[in-house]
This record gives structure tokens, C-alpha cells and sequence, in this order.
């Protein structure tokens, strides 16, 4: 494996002709290195467990483009499928027969859909599901949880995760103070905050967004009983329960988040993986919900490239695979090696670290304190030291998320052996900090 002491040439070059045209250098903050304290690595191609930049040096990947590349870079079978489909033309802007397909294949895997309405990003999916929430319920408010993120819809960019949380933005600018005031926003996994949201605006409310289990904020898992009492409350106030599972939809089993702890929400928003690493939303839900939508209803949702005939061939294929040989165990072995080995080094050695681990979704946070809970405890962590990490991982040939507060993922693609080289590298790392 090759080993790096610097950024490449190529990547310092493309950045400093980047940052003359696009805004920052980049086209996602999340991009951008800034909080890790370095200027971006500029990826040119990907196969399997590994990508290679601009100068063809090679990185053990887990980033996996944030997540929907769950059978690594350019699996066979989604190349395949995208070829064919590419071959017979890019986009008809036209109803066409993979889109059937596809919503055929998201209702048989996920037990609690009914219909599902397919779109162009994750973001544009959550703007869908709210706007069906308020118009389902006659009713304005929306309750969301602190360090959550849902995208860049306007009213949800406050207290928000992911690039706002990793570039210490609180609130984005240019958003009204109107469309801000009908956002109550709490803190993640607490009951009592949540009761009383529930107290004081149920009657107002038109729907509670969460994502199951957090991962923009690095991985935070639900406390016991937290998204069952959700539901309950949601279901007494006759308020839509939205769970935002572009990141936890078809990363833990091949189905979703939901139908794996036994909750029913009445909308749900997937992205990332159904789109096998190209650009895709779901907004998904019941029957009475989703008949809303025009043609057939009164709320408007239009795209002249949802359903791309490519994009959905590439998430076909993946879902196919996941479904008939079911990675998922397999990844989550190597996700808990990872973790356990880590969490094992970091205490011999003294260091204020801890894994935290779900599935093939991990998180190490440079903190004392474990588990995380909400974003107030997220925000504790050593921010400094994980740039510090990062970029020694990055030298020692190992591509991780550039952000303490994003996921790292396992893919079907990752080996034992490339799992046992990264827990060596942290070792080191945790060695030298000691």
C-alpha cells in the first residue's frame, strides 16, 4: 500500500483552480477539509474496497461517497446495468418501465409502504414529506431534534448536523425568520424535552422528523424506548411521524431502519444506497398520505429528471444484491473489529477516545465520554485532535470522512485485512498522542 507524507501535486493544483470558479473550491462544504485543517484530495477513480487520486496513489475507502456505495466502488453488476440503460438513452423526462420496477421492488422490501413518489436528492425528498405532513394534518409546526440533518431545506438548517455542524455554522443565512419560527428544535434522545414539545405545540404540530439513528453527527444511537415514546406522542396528537432514512434505509439489512425495531412511521425519506451511487430520493409512506400528491391530489411535487432511467438501474442492480446476498452481517463483523480494537488501544494507552459502533456504521470521537447521547455531548469532542487523525490515517493510505461529526462506513467490498491495518495505524496514532 502505497504511503503518502503530503497532498498530492495534482490535487493542490485542481483545488487552487477550484477555488477561482467555485464557490470555496467546492461543491458540498462537506468537501471542503476545512475542519480537518488541510486542502481537499482530489479522487479520480474507485474500484472495489479503494479509490486513487489525482496521481493514481490508492486509499483504503470508508467514506463510500457518504454512504450509498454499501458493495464498494463500481460493483460489476451496477456497472453492468448502467451501461445497458445509458445505451438506450440518458433521460426521457417520461414515464418509463424502470420506475415501475423500482417502486414495485421499495414497497416488497419495506413491509410498512404503500406507495412510494421518486425524486432527485434527499433534500428535495424531506421538502416532500413536510409539505404532505402539513397538508395531511391541516396543521403548520414541524418538531426536529438538535444535530439531526435533513438536508438544505430552509426551515431545517437550524441546530442542524452534518457540514453546518463541521464548519460551526449554526443557522445558515438567507433563511426567513418566518420560516424559522415554525421549527421547534430539541435535544436528540430526551423524553421529557420531547413530552413537553408535545404539551405545548401537539395541537400545532404537522409532523416530528428524526433520523433514527443520527449519523450527522457522527453516530448517535437512540436510547432505549426514545423513538417508541415518538410514536406514541405522534399518534395521540394525530401528527405525521417522518423518519429520514436516506442514510439508515437499506444500510443495516436490506429494508429499513424502521421495519427492523418494529415502528411505523407514516412517512418515510430514502436516499444514499436505492440510488447505488448516483443521485436519488424516495419519499414513501400509506396510501391516504400518499395520494395526496398530484397528479392525483392537491400537493404539487414535480421533476424533469426524477426517476432517471440510469440512476435507477444503478440502484436496482444494488438493491438486488443486497437482497440475494445479504453483506450485512459480514460488515458489521468487520465495523465491531474496528471498534472493539480501537476502544481496546485507546484505554491501554490512555487516550480519551471511544468508538462508537452500529452495524457497519462507526464513529471514533476523540472525547472522555461515552456514549454520546445528543449534540450538546457531540460538541465536546476534540475536533483539533480528529484533523490530527485524519490526516494520519490519510497519509498511511486510508480515506476516511474529513469531519469529527460524519460516519464512517464499511462496505461489502472491505476485507479483514485491510480492517486489521487501520486498527495498526490507530494504534500508532493513539501511541504517539500518549
Amino acid at each position: 500500500m502505497t504511503k503518502i507524507t503530503t497532498h498530492t501535486n495534482n490535487s493542490a493544483r485542481l483545488f487552487a483552480r477550484a477555488r477561482r470558479c467555485i464557490p470555496g473550491g467546492v461543491n458540498s462544504p462537506v468537501r471542503a477539509f476545512k475542519s480537518v485543517g488541510t486542502s481537499p484530495v482530489y479522487l479520480a477513480s474507485g474500484n472495489g474496497s479503494k479509490v486513487y487520486d489525482a496521481d493514481g496513489r490508492d486509499y483504503i475507502d470508508f467514506c463510500g461517497s457518504w454512504g450509498p456505495l454499501i458493495l464498494g466502488h463500481a460493483h460489476p453488476e451496477v456497472v453492468d446495468a448502467v451501461q445497458k440503460t445509458a445505451m438506450k438513452g440518458l433521460s426521457f423526462g417520461a414515464c418509463h418501465p424502470l420506475e415501475v420496477e423500482m417502486a414495485e421492488l421499495l414497497c416488497s422490501l419495506l413491509p410498512h409502504v404503500d406507495m412510494v413518489r421518486l425524486v432527485n436528492s434527499g433534500t428535495e425528498a424531506v421538502m416532500t414529506a413536510l409539505r404532505l405532513a402539513r397538508a395531511f394534518t391541516d396543521k403548520t409546526y414541524i418538531l426536529k431534534f438538535d444535530g439531526c440533518y435533513h438536508g438544505h431545506v430552509d426551515s431545517l438548517l437550524t441546530s442542524a448536523g452534518s457540514g453546518l455542524l463541521t464548519n460551526t455554522i449554526p443557522a445558515s443565512a438567507g433563511v426567513s425568520q418566518d420560516v424559522v419560527s415554525e421549527i421547534i428544535s430539541i435535544p436528540y434522545n430526551d423524553v421529557s424535552a420531547m413530552a413537553a414539545a408535545f404539551e405545548k405545540y401537539g395541537n400545532q404540530l404537522a409532523a416530528v422528523i428524526v433520523e433514527p439513528v443520527v449519523g450527522n453527527m457522527g453516530l448517535v444511537e437512540p436510547l432505549p424506548g426514545f423513538l417508541q415514546k415518538m410514536r406514541e406522542l405522534c399518534s395521540t396528537h394525530a401528527v405525521c411521524l417522518i423518519f429520514d432514512e436516506v442514510i439508515t434505509g437499506f444500510r443495516f439489512h436490506a429494508g429499513s431502519y424502521a421495519d427492523l425495531v418494529g415502528i411505523i412511521p407514516d412517512i418515510s425519506v430514502f436516499g444514499k444506497i436505492i440510488g447505488g451511487g448516483m443521485p436519488v430520493g424516495a419519499v414513501a409512506g400509506k396510501e391516504s398520505i400518499m395520494r395526496l400528491l398530484a397528479p392525483e391530489g392537491d400537493v404539487y411535487q414535480a421533476g424533469t429528471l426524477s426517476g432517471n432511467p440510469v440512476t435507477l438501474a444503478a440502484g436496482i442492480a444494488t438493491l438486488k444484491v443486497l437482497r440475494q446476498h445479504n453483506p450485512y452481517p459480514r460488515m458489521a463483523e468487520l465495523a465491531t473489529l474496528f471498534t472493539e480494537t480501537a476502544n481496546e488501544f485507546a484505554a491501554k494507552q490512555g487516550i480519551n477516545a471511544h468508538c462508537a459502533v452500529a452495524g457497519s456504521v462507526f464513529t471514533l470521537f476523540f472525547t472522555g465520554t461515552k456514549p454520546l447521547i445528543n449534540l450538546d455531548m457531540v460538541k465536546r469532542c476534540d475536533a483539533q485532535q480528529y484533523g490530527h487523525y485524519h490526516n494520519f490515517m490519510l497519509k498511511h493510505s486510508f480515506y476516511l470522512p474529513p469531519s469529527q461529526f460524519e460516519l464512517n462506513f464499511i462496505s461489502a467490498a472491505n476485507t479483514e485485512d485491510e480492517i486489521t491495518s487501520a486498527t495498526a495505524a490507530t494504534s500508532e496514532f493513539f501511541h504517539r498522542m500518549s
